[in-house]
């Protein structure tokens, strides 16, 4: 591991030590780059290259390289080097390996992340290395631009090349592994400054296309991914261009950005596969920014929740934008339904009535008893007070509007019409029986409305005393006991 460190001209003083500690090694003569300054000797660049996807290749499918690496300091040597981004002497390759190098010590060792993080600035470090990748200036502090094309709208421009696509998105790779786990509430205001400066990186990337459709996906993937590890007031970046001809404006705020996540959104929503690893980052980057930005918010909700003219057909009945999410609120995976639950409630500005309004009770529901909001409640009161425009259309029916359907529904006939009370009575005995057996076999869990408005667990006394005397109502869970929220 020395060997190859230091003819990939990353070595450290903890890899010279440990080549002098063996008993014999190799000699060698390719490069002699006991330091990554050492640009002036004209190393050998190919083999340079070659070490360097060695490295990768034993870091990879070896956990004792992965350890050696640490105790080699690779990571300081590789970061001396990612500090020459301007430096023509380094290769696209020599580049690319370093950066991917840096990705998979970042991603296999706890302790390397923490060092590239805090020790060796790695936001800095990389934001640098992006920035000269994408070859940006910058006309505002937080308004970047690709150098020569200043004043040019970003669909105009071309594509990214190749290598720098590649290189790019291992730097959005690396800068995720660093960014993870971070104490976003703990951001000093250095630390501030250095996010609003990679969030406006970000952007501009999120802005940009590679070569090709697919690869231009997969570059807004890792930075839709990086976006949401950085902390929330860093965002407001994402609105600070001005608006220009051709730009996506609201409220006299630029939404060229919100509105290229509302996109890639849509565009994973009609894919439909492995929802949960390619949605939930758009979803819940969108969810937060909506929160915290008033303008984000009142702008996708223009989008997403149009003033509602549809009453004939349920909310998940549909191709537009609010189905396809409704829809996804009863999916299979918790965390899909949940996000998309979120996001909805977010923009209905957190209140129970107009959630349930856009979505009907029977989709809401799962988000509700989550948050034990079964018996309703006002707003949050942590957003601006605007009104809920009703239409015509709207106004016309809502009497009329199935709350648990979120539609007008055709009169149905009385089940018990003809029935006398007996008769009813009996029904009502047979059907709390069923759920008595059911229950007693664990085929279901009854569950009742606690008085904290969430769903709690209706226990075999509760389901026996409803057999016997069906008029009596279950006790109430005191709040804080145990329950199962999910059902």
């Amino acid at each position: 591991m020395a060997t190859l460190a230091t003819i990939a001209g990353i070595g450290t003083a903890e890899t010279g030590q440990a080549q002098e500690g063996a008993e014999e090694g190799p000699n060698v003569s390719v490069g002699e780059t006991k330091s990554p300054n050492n640009a002036s000797e004209n190393p050998d660049v190919e083999v340079m290259v070659e070490a360097l996807k060695s490295l990768c290749n034993i870091l990879l499918h070896n956990h004792t390289a992965q350890v050696v690496a640490e105790e080699l300091q690779l990571m300081k040597g590789i970061a001396e080097r990612l500090k020459q981004c301007h430096d023509p002497t380094w290769t696209h390759e020599v580049r690319f390996f370093d950066l991917r190098l840096t990705f998979l010590l970042t991603a296999l060792r706890v302790d390397v992340r923490a060092q590239l993080a805090k020790e060796l600035h790695g936001i800095s470090l990389l934001g640098n290395q992006l920035d000269a990748t994408l070859g940006l200036c910058w006309p505002d502090t937080f308004e970047s631009a690709r150098a020569g094309s200043e004043g040019v709208p970003p669909e105009e421009l071309p594509p990214l090349s190749r290598e720098q696509t590649e290189r790019a998105m291992e730097i959005l790779k690396t800068l995720f592994n660093i960014t993870f786990n971070t104490a976003k509430s703990e951001v000093d205001e250095e630390d501030a400054a250095e996010y609003r400066h990679l969030g406006a990186i970000l952007r501009h990337c999120l802005m940009s296309c590679a070569d090709g459709e697919e690869r231009t996906e997969e570059f807004h993937s890792h930075t839709v991914n990086l976006l949401g590890n950085l902390p929330l007031p860093s965002l407001d970046v994402l609105l600070m261009p001005k608006v220009q001809q051709g730009s996506i404006e609201h409220m006299d705020v630029n939404m060229d950005a919100v509105h290229m996540l509302l996109d890639f959104m849509e565009k994973r929503l009609d894919r439909g596969n492995k929802l949960k690893e390619t949605l939930l980052p758009c979803l819940n980057l969108l969810t937060e920014s909506a929160r915290i930005h008033r303008e984000t918010r009142k702008f996708l909700r223009s989008k997403v929740l149009p003033p509602l003219r549809d009453v004939k057909n349920r909310p998940e009945v549909g191709s537009s934008l609010r189905n396809k999410l409704v829809r996804l609120m009863t999916h299979i995976d918790t965390d899909v339904k949940t996000c998309v639950a979120e996001l909805i409630f977010v923009l209905c500005k957190e209140s129970v009535s107009r959630f349930i309004k856009y979505t009907g009770y029977g989709n809401a529901a799962g988000l509700l008893a989550a948050r034990g909001l079964l018996r309703g409640a006002g707003d949050s009161g942590i957003y601006s007070g605007d009104e809920d425009s009703e239409t015509e259309e709207y106004r016309e029916a809502k009497a009329l509007i199935n709350p648990v359907t979120g539609v007008v529904e055709e009169e149905q006939s009385n089940p018990m019409e003809g029935m006398t009370e007996e008769q009813k009575e009996y029904e009502a005995m047979k059907l709390v029986s069923m759920f008595d057996k059911l229950s007693r076999n664990n085929i279901i869990q009854p569950m009742q409305l606690g008085g904290d408005g969430r769903i709690t667990e209706l226990n075999q006394d509760d389901m026996q005393r409803l057999v016997h005397n069906p008029h009596v109502q279950p006790r109430a869970q005191p709040p804080g006991s145990d329950s199962d929220e999910g059902n």
